[in-house]
């Protein structure tokens, strides 16, 4: 690990020396991109070394494994690469789409990855967010140097070749078994062509005969020959072109990608790097991160320190991403180009907990595109997805959209149409899915009918989905009653205070799992009957889901009996290890203590978590990112709160991690949080102000923030009363 950390201090550009340390001039020299690539005593973050825009549609990064569901392209253990691809897998854990590869070769032409792969080390790579290198070595020992850099929806590659050798970049359209096409126009010295496939399409019954993803490579040398391969005589599967090179000598390569045709994929080329110049290009995108990860600044971090919290901010930045071209988008949902602006990859079971409410401070002018985006496929496919990769693939329960349309309009953002959002998060909680009551739900069922909230029909009826009816039921009735009082937020903004009520009324339904004998939440058969306590949980268990109660924590103090009885279960939580922080469920656990007057055991356990699960390493994530939540949690922490309850435009105090941070927000205005007395053992806040007045509760609000906040915190060594009322 330390030899890889070295060389990144060391490749990193515009250095400034000072002394024996090299200290980074912008803040993108502080991302190191090879955090959450690999395992170790933390854990594996299922991560890539991305180059991409923010949000962008298309990543680019090397692949040193064929990518499917449960695993990525790139990982730091491996030792050769195979390719670069343009992948939309947001997670380890979804499947591939559309994706495309290029490798360049010398010698025989080889197609399959098993024999194309050549070595490579660490220290022969450079990565940052505009920039990829490496230098390969072939079989005979010779090396190869391959440059990346991308924009929103295209990339930029430039090959050095050795001399003496064929010089050839392949092109992988598809995989065996996938009837994938590529085609070579030996006038316009381009290749083009399509990938079908989808990984997850099990996972829907939409059908989508239409769906590709298409490419165009361009070449600034032109080829001299260039020929497509397939799989005994079958679709072609790809192509390759072999260009004559000197010592020395870059061939340099455009391309484009699209959802919609090989010409959309073209015009997104032309308009995105419509000359050539590989410089040109990286400045732009090196420019661009700038600008985002500038926004927030740290003071009385270490280096390490340094790189996690950019690169969190970075991991944060990749999702949701672009899914439209040039003012139109293919649509998974029905199959067909509309005009408008569209995004994907919601992950939203778990980033509507703090990546979602971190894209509020930090990316605001992104929130009504992809509010509008989740509506489109609403009247597209009939429903707001769960989890669009690119279509409905029913992962994961609850349908936390509603948590997103309310937390935006709670944080009043336009731009989206508000009538047709109340229809959206009305329907996820009035309708049943289809057969609701003769299906299971079970997470990743194969050819099944979106399910929604699965289990409603016996919601609505009794209060609570039993778990001998739904499977996950138990977690399904508290995340239900969660998504509930989300939808009367809505109804509240709207002026429907009926609907506010009962929505309100119906979201306190978590009560009726409390079990007063064991002080735990527990699922219900559907005769009212206690389920065993290990049924019906989501990813978790009873001591796990008990505290998912975002909504109404003060109700659920009083339902334990009162501040001591909760304090001394929640204190029972940690020491038992059921706070499993890899797992978005246990995410606001350590902050939980704010609503029982023991506001400095939030402040020690969340530095805890803090320290033992983020590092500056490549097995520097417990767990994966989850487009993003995982890196949210830890700048929100970093800056010292956190938004417990993300729709109710609260941020709960924590211990922030630094003696200084700063977030430059996109009206003008700064949040800044000083702490100058902070240190690994000032850990407790004695005392608060909040742009100079006394802040005796442990709150931060959003409409607080956004007028330009200064959190002033007098940092102790000992616990204090503050904010013990």
């Amino acid at each position: 690990m330390k030899t890889a950390l070295c060389c990144l201090l060391l490749w990193a550009p515009a250095l400034v020396t000072a002394g024996a340390q090299s200290v980074p001039a912008d803040p993108v020299a502080w991302v190191n991109p090879y955090i959450g690539t690999g395992s170790g005593p933390i854990g594996y973050g299922g991560m890539m070394p991305f180059v991409n825009t923010p949000f962008g549609m298309t990543d680019w990064t090397p692949q040193t494994r064929q990518n499917k569901i449960s695993g990525v392209s790139y990982k730091y253990d491996d030792t050769k690469i195979t390719g670069f691809i343009g992948t939309h897998q947001p997670a380890i854990w979804m499947g591939d789409y559309g994706y495309v590869t290029l490798m360049p070769e010398t010698g025989p032409l080889a197609t399959e990855p098993a024999s194309r792969g050549m070595s490579f080390t660490h220290a022969d790579e450079i990565t940052h967010p505009d920039y990829y290198s490496v230098r390969m070595t072939d079989p005979d020992g010779k090396h190869i140097r391959t440059e990346i850099t991308a924009t929103e929806r295209c990339s930029y590659l430039r090959v050095t070749f050795p001399a003496g050798r064929t010089s050839r970049i392949l092109i992988e359209a598809s995989r065996p078994g996938i009837d994938g096409s590529a085609s070579v126009d030996h006038s316009t010295h381009e290749i083009t062509g399509y990938n079908p496939d989808r990984m997850d399409k099990h996972l829907s019954t939409i059908p989508l005969p239409h769906f590709k993803g298409y490419f165009v490579v361009q070449f600034r040398k032109p080829f001299h020959r260039a020929e497509t391969y397939g799989l005994e005589g079958k679709a072609e599967r790809g192509a390759w072109a072999e260009f004559d090179t000197r010592e020395g000598e870059q061939i340099e390569v455009r391309v484009g990608t699209s959802f919609i045709s090989i010409d959309q994929a073209r015009a997104n080329l032309k308009a995105e790097i419509p000359t050539w110049g590989f410089e040109a290009v990286r400045q732009k995108l090196h420019a661009t991160w700038n600008d985002k990860l500038s926004r927030v600044q740290v003071t009385g971090a270490t280096d390490d320190q340094k790189h996690i919290v950019y690169t969190a901010l970075y991991h944060a930045l990749l999702y949701p991403r672009v899914f439209s071209e040039q003012g139109r988008y293919y649509s998974a949902f029905d199959d067909t180009i509309h005009n408008g602006d569209s995004y994907t990859a919601f992950s939203i079971w778990d980033t509507f907990r703090a990546e979602n409410s971190l894209l509020t401070l930090l990316a605001p002018e992104r929130i009504p595109g992809m509010i509008t985006a989740l509506l489109q496929n609403y009247k597209e496919g009939g429903w707001m997805p769960k989890w669009p990769n690119p279509s409905y693939t029913n992962i994961m329960i609850g349908t936390h959209a509603d948590s997103l349309v309310a937390e935006a309009m709670v944080k009043h953002f336009k731009g989206f149409d508000y009538q047709t959002a109340w229809d959206a998060v009305y329907k996820d909680a009035m309708t049943p899915p289809d057969d609701d009551t003769h299906r299971l739900w079970k997470d990743r069922e194969e050819h099944v009918p979106y399910e929604a909230r699965g289990g409603l029909t016996y919601y609505k009826q009794l209060g609570y989905i039993p778990t001998d009816t739904t499977a996950e039921a138990a977690s399904r009735t508290l995340e239900d009653a969660y998504d509930d009082w989300c939808v009367a937020q809505v109804a509240k903004t709207l002026g429907k205070t009926t609907d506010y009520e009962f929505f309100l009324k119906r979201s306190q339904n978590y009560r009726n799992l409390f079990n007063k004998d064991t002080g735990l939440m527990q699922g219900r058969l559907r005769n009212g009957d206690w389920a065993s306590p290990d049924a019906g949980w989501t990813e978790g268990t009873s001591w796990v889901y008990t505290w998912m109660v975002l909504q109404d924590l003060p109700g659920l103090v009083d339902l334990m009996g009162g501040p001591a009885k909760y304090n001394a279960m929640l204190d029972q939580h940690f020491a038992g290890g059921h706070n499993v922080h890899k797992n978005e469920p246990s995410h606001h656990y350590g902050y939980l203590y704010d609503f029982s007057g023991q506001a400095w055991k939030t402040q020690a356990k969340v530095r805890e978590i803090a320290a033992a699960e983020y590092a500056n390493l490549p097995a520097g994530l417990d767990g994966d990112d989850d487009c993003g939540q995982m890196s949210a949690w830890y700048l929100f922490t970093a800056f010292g709160f956190y938004p417990v309850n993300p729709a109710s435009g609260d941020y709960m105090i924590g211990s922030p991690l630094f003696k200084s941070m700063s977030m430059r927000l996109a009206n003008g205005k700064t949040l800044r949080v000083n702490a100058p007395l902070n240190s690994s053992t000032n850990l407790y806040i004695q005392s608060a102000t909040l742009n100079g007045k006394p802040l005796d509760k442990p709150v931060l609000r959003y409409d607080d923030i956004m007028q330009g906040a200064t959190l002033d915190l007098v940092m102790g060594p000992k616990p204090s009363a503050w904010a013990s009322r």
